[in-house]
């Protein structure tokens, strides 16, 4: 008897870079790919025409992210993802904040698949992140199965 479970993790790198280009602050934060997710994952499996995974989203909650979340829970910009990239079991998604979008204390991003509302694959909640108006961040979010 085979007993094969696929799991999904990821894992995020953030940047934080003034306006001369000079990095302020950088972390690595796991992430959890909330139910929502998984349920879209199976049903892109099955050939849905559910839209992929195109938008990155930022907001400032320090609500811990559970498995039953949907959206973030204060988010204050969402911008489309700068490149997607497939190489084997991994999506590498990208996106970059620039300066103006996003402004605050960051502590919470999500990858989803509209401009708005949409299906959440993976939300994280981490330290804050003070980015100013000059400050961009980027952030490059990892997805493997497993």
């Amino acid at each position: 008897m085979f007993d094969e479970q696929l799991q999904l993790k990821g894992r995020l790198e953030i940047i934080l870079s003034g306006p001369d280009g000079e990095m302020k602050d950088e972390r690595q934060i796991n992430n959890l790919v909330v139910t929502a997710g998984k349920n879209f994952v199976a049903s892109r499996i099955a050939g849905s025409s559910d839209d992929v995974m195109s938008h990155m989203a930022i907001g400032t909650s320090t609500t811990a992210a559970v498995a039953s979340q949907t959206q973030l829970l204060t988010e204050i910009a969402r911008t489309t993802l700068t490149s997607t990239t497939v190489t084997n079991n991994e999506v590498v998604y990208v996106d970059n904040f620039a300066a103006g979008t996003g402004t605050g204390a960051i502590t919470e991003a999500a990858l989803l698949n509209a401009s708005s509302g949409g299906t959440m694959l993976a939300r994280t909640v981490f330290s804050a992140i003070n980015k100013s108006a000059n400050d961009s961040l980027s952030i490059s979010w990892t997805v493997t199965a497993s």
